[in-house]
């Protein structure tokens, strides 16, 4: 399947791209064939190659206005947010989470955002930032979508990484099945989200337990490919 899950959701099309999509990463994998899986899925979504928006992620916390960055440059960044919902927006990730929001303001104008929330993103504050520009923007009743990354099963850390990181955020803390430390970054991501008034939908699905979805966790172990799956959320028609 091409998609891992998708939906339709206030006249947007949300949904999370499975390994049958393809690498959509220009810098990882086999990068020659990512432009045109980019083109595919953007067909697939009725827009003309290009239109679907990519950023330069670097696990910042910095968030992009779509409506003031110019379409035919890449931005850097780690989170997008579109004012009016009009851009088509994509995220990446391979073990990091993809969250996809919408939101409307009072008078029925709706907004989206897409925000790459891996482990340095997310401690740096890259959630609070993407919700407080949608807010900026007069936004209510926004929704999060939290797609699939590696989970508090999987995600494992030294012991050393996860006392000082969980310290202050318990929600973080977890255990592999193995016994060892490790991180739950879809619930602190949770946590963060619903302390900022966010309604939560939880996208099941572990990257590294997967084969069909990209991991870069995973492929260092087996050596597989590299690639990256994206978070998609775009106006519907």
């Amino acid at each position: 399947m091409a998609w891992w899950w998708e939906t339709e959701h206030a006249g947007f099309r949300l949904g999370f791209t499975s390994r049958a999509q393809g690498n959509l990463a220009l810098h990882v994998g086999e990068g020659n064939d990512a432009a045109a899986n980019r083109a595919r899925l953007a067909a697939r979504l009725g827009l003309a190659t290009g239109q679907l928006r990519f950023l330069n992620q670097v696990h910042s916390a910095e968030v992009v206005d779509a409506s003031e960055a110019d379409p035919v440059t890449v931005h850097t960044g780690d989170a997008w947010i579109s004012p009016d919902g009009s851009h088509p927006l994509a995220i990446m990730v391979a073990d990091c989470l993809p969250v996809l929001l919408t939101a409307q303001r009072a008078d029925g104008t709706p907004l989206t955002a897409a925000a790459h929330a891996g482990r340095p993103g997310l401690i740096a504050g890259i959630l609070e930032n993407t919700v407080a520009q949608l807010r900026r923007y007069s936004a209510v009743e926004i929704t999060a979508w939290i797609g699939p990354g590696a989970c508090g099963d999987c995600y494992e850390v030294p012991q050393k990484m996860h006392d000082e990181l969980t310290g202050d955020r318990p929600a973080l803390s977890s255990t592999t099945r193995w016994g060892t430390p490790a991180l739950d970054l879809r619930a602190q991501a949770a946590v963060v989200l619903q302390a900022a008034g966010v309604a939560v939908v939880d996208v099941p699905g572990c990257t590294i337990e997967a084969p069909q979805l990209f991991s870069h966790r995973r492929s260092q172990r087996t050596g597989e490919p590299e690639g990256r799956l994206a978070g998609i959320i775009t106006p519907v028609g």
